[in-house]
């Protein structure tokens, strides 16, 4: 059974380089990864929130957040 990564970021150009990183670096044999485009799936910011993610790009994994370089503040992407 593989563990679950979740990828958040803003499309931004730093998100968009982030993602590109992160798709190659992940073991695909070890995760299933989904990305999320908050700036389009405004609906899964709480999901980000409840994950520890405070700013975007973000990748949350095993139940760990961790923030790359910075793109946008979760609250940014609320308005």
């Amino acid at each position: 059974m593989k563990n679950k990564a979740v990828f958040y970021h803003a499309g931004c150009p730093v998100c968009v380089s982030a993602e590109q990183s992160v798709a190659r670096a992940i073991d695909s044999s070890k995760y299933d990864v989904e990305i999320v485009h908050l700036g389009q799936a405004k609906a899964r910011i709480a999901d980000a929130e409840r994950a520890g993610v405070k700013s975007v790009p973000a990748l949350v994994l095993d139940g760990n957040a961790y923030h790359i370089n910075f793109g946008a503040a979760l609250s940014d992407l609320k308005a």
